[in-house]
């Protein structure tokens, strides 16, 4: 007997169940773990269908306030933002806004949590198509509709980006490319350029050893990526290991390095690819740990991946100083809004501080695990100063055998960065990043 194939997933269906992420993301849970709770037939049409509507988000919201000034409960108000959020906008709705009316209301009647709502639902989206370009006006203002970020995020990247608040805002709403780092153990950046080209892959160069495609595809379709050419890491990412390893290369090998915070694994694998060095990876999480393994075995590598917490050495390190740490410290992750269009709302204002105090730990608690001579590389994927620029400064001032060296320093989405000793290829496509190299000055 033929199999048969699975049946069609009704829009309904998706719009349900993007409506039950992004009530989850409301909550405080990443749109990872709702996503990976889905059926297969599910998940690639809900995943497209989130980000777009987490990209607008704000303007759903302002939207949804004009039409029902008290909030419906919190269920049929995020069916009605996602449908608002997709909406909206007719040159980037997915299907016609009738259609998607409808076909929200339908799933709003099949919910049985929304299902009491699905008249007044039905009211507020049938309104909206009646009075659309007047209710889109009467938003236009809000900064919340205009900027598709909360109000905190907004008045805090005005602060530390007076000049470029604007661009970064309007750079996160932007889909991120896929970028490669090509291993260089196994092969050069020209000859999978050509092997990427002869496949009929088109490609382009970025940095010192990446590749940016130019349109994303699952890695088990991207050539050699099983074993363990090319490997996913954003432009701003692969800068870290080339700049910490250029400037402890010595004739003395191999190199006792520290990537604290390992997890997945990306830039213990570039250490590692670079050149001679036995690496030390580190990481609270075991699950995450278990990424590390998965992904240097891919790559055919090796390194020592120790389940242990960065804030507390005694309990792992072996009293032998090392002579370079990797510190890609805990943030909010405001750089990498690109990729995770969820960040912004699953961040509340007091993180920036309560993770700023983490960063300050781990590098205190490092430190003295570094040999006089040795450099550490403080980097976050944040944007926010408090978690770069600030805190390298704060340290410095309370640790005077420590030197910051010529380092990038704050990166910001697509833009660049702005400081004079930026390498040139940092100029390229890239999230947000802060790099500071930190050398240890002999006593």
């Amino acid at each position: 007997m033929p199999e048969l194939s699975p049946p069609p997933v009704a829009l309904w269906q998706q719009l349900q169940a993007t409506a039950g992420v992004l009530l989850a993301v409301r909550s405080g849970q990443a749109t990872t773990a709702s996503l990976d709770r889905l059926t297969p037939a599910l998940r690639p049409g809900v995943q497209a269908l989130t980000f777009q509507v987490l990209r607008s988000l704000g303007r759903a919201q302002a939207l949804r306030q004009h039409l029902a000034r008290r909030a419906p409960p919190p269920a049929a108000d995020a069916l009605l933002c996602t449908a608002l959020a997709l909406a909206w906008q007719d040159s980037e709705a997915p299907y016609e806004a009738f259609t998607l009316v409808n076909q929200t209301i339908e799933a709003a009647k099949r919910n049985q949590a929304t299902q009491p709502q699905a008249n007044f639902i039905n009211a507020c989206l049938r309104r909206f198509l009646r009075e659309k370009d007047a209710l889109i006006a009467a938003t236009d203002a809000d900064p919340l509709a205009r900027w598709n970020h909360p109000a905190w995020w907004i008045a805090r990247l005005k602060e530390d980006w007076p000049s470029q608040w604007q661009a970064i805002l309007q750079a996160n709403l932007a889909q991120a490319p896929m970028t490669l780092r090509v291993n260089r153990l196994k092969s050069s950046r020209n000859d999978y350029l050509n092997h990427l080209a002869a496949r009929g892959i088109e490609a382009t160069a970025v940095g010192a050893l990446g590749i940016t495609l130019a349109k994303a595809r699952p890695v088990q379709d991207i050539p050699g990526f099983a074993e363990g050419v090319a490997s996913v890491q954003d432009a701003a990412a692969q800068l870290a290991a080339p700049l910490l390893w250029n400037r402890v290369r010595t004739e003395a090998a191999p190199l006792r390095v520290l990537d604290a915070c390992a997890a997945p694994g990306g830039k213990t694998a570039h250490l590692l690819e670079l050149g001679d060095c036995a690496v030390t990876a580190l990481e609270i999480d075991s699950q995450r740990a278990e990424r590390i393994h998965q992904n240097l075995q891919r790559l055919g590598l090796q390194a020592n991946i120790i389940v242990g917490d960065a804030a507390q050495p005694d309990a792992w390190w072996d009293g032998a100083a090392f002579d370079a740490i990797l510190l890609d410290a805990p943030c909010t992750a405001s750089g990498i809004v690109r990729r995770h269009p969820d960040v912004p709302w699953l961040r509340r204002e007091t993180d920036v501080s309560s993770l700023s105090a983490i960063q300050a730990r781990l590098l205190q608690a490092l430190w003295p695990l570094l040999k006089p001579g040795g450099q550490l590389l403080y980097c976050t994927c944040s944007v926010f100063k408090a978690e770069g620029k600030d805190r390298v400064q704060t340290f410095l001032v309370h640790n005077t055998d420590a030197a910051l060296l010529p380092s990038p320093g704050h990166l910001v989405p697509q833009i660049g960065a702005n400081h004079e000793s930026l390498p040139d290829n940092s100029k390229d496509d890239h999230d947000g990043f802060y790099l500071a190299l930190l050398e240890k000055r002999a006593a």
